[in-house]
């Protein structure tokens, strides 16, 4: 029973580390979660009811303690409600790490032929909208669409979305090296505040942003535009090379990381105040 108690004494010496690290790690990915959600009204608001709690405690406040120890479980189901968006999306994080899901990331020839396809539609002024899979299961919005199976070429997709096809209007998925589906539909984003001018692929590819961790691919019908949107945010008017090189890094390609203010952002159809980035 020697071993056994080494071991014991050993493990009381880590355990402590041993829970910091864990305690650690969870209150990074709750506040990565957060980050990436629009969760952060809930806290404040959360927080703000937890502190008018903790002063009429400190103060001694018994009017206050009883009125919110009697709405609590109404304040409780009005969040679960108000915040069930919000509180999905956080859900739906949960299980995005790299070993729930087989590797699905398009190769570098797969990336190289969606950009020559999407220069070839912005200048013909054909729009077109391509969703790149990350960890999140994209099956529910290829079944809305058409599925193919085919083999990802510049020249099939500029086909796809070319005037008056049948699948132009809707979504290709790009998934485990193949073109998923296409003519897929996508939610549209529930932001308030994006620009008027943006037509319905922006805001469906926002909305895919919002939902999901995928990274989408935009050429606008109305200037030619290319845009990307990723973790709710969409960003508008890159160069093909930015393109290139922010779906190199995003979809696990590597490449030089570069935050998102790195990016050398074009003029056509800026914001006022936030260069062509509509943050969450």
């Amino acid at each position: 029973m020697d071993w056994l108690h080494r071991f014991l004494m050993i493990y009381n010496l880590i355990r402590p580390v041993l829970e910091v690290a864990i305690l650690a790690f969870l209150l990074y990915r709750a506040y990565d979660l957060l980050v990436r959600t629009q969760a952060a009204q809930m806290i404040k608001g959360v927080g703000f009811l937890a502190l008018v709690y903790g002063l009429s405690v400190l103060l001694k406040l018994s009017t206050v303690q009883w009125i919110l120890n009697l709405l609590a479980p109404g304040l409780f189901i009005a969040v679960a409600i108000v915040f069930q968006p919000e509180l999905r999306k956080l859900f739906l994080r949960l299980g995005q790490g790299d070993f729930f899901r087989p590797d699905s990331r398009p190769r570098l020839g797969h990336i190289e032929s969606s950009v020559t396809a999407a220069e070839l539609l912005s200048q013909e002024r054909r729009g077109m909208l391509i969703v790149f899979p990350r960890k999140v299961n994209l099956k529910h919005i290829c079944d809305t669409g058409t599925r193919l199976n085919a083999e990802i070429s510049s020249s099939l997709i500029v086909a796809i979305f070319q005037f008056d096809g049948p699948l132009h209007d809707g979504a290709m998925v790009i998934q485990n090296g193949k073109i998923a589906a296409a003519g897929c539909f996508l939610p549209l984003s529930e932001q308030q505040d994006i620009k008027k001018s943006f037509g319905t692929r922006h805001r469906a590819s926002l909305g895919m942003s919002e939902q999901s961790d995928a990274v989408i691919l935009v050429v606008s019908e109305e200037t030619g535009a290319l845009s990307i949107a990723f973790d709710g945010q969409l960003y508008y008017d890159l160069s093909p090379i930015e393109i290139t090189r922010k779906l190199r890094e995003l979809l696990g390609h590597g490449g030089r990381k570069e935050t998102h203010e790195g990016l050398n952002f074009g003029s056509t159809g800026a914001l006022d105040d936030e260069k062509d980035v509509l943050i969450e």
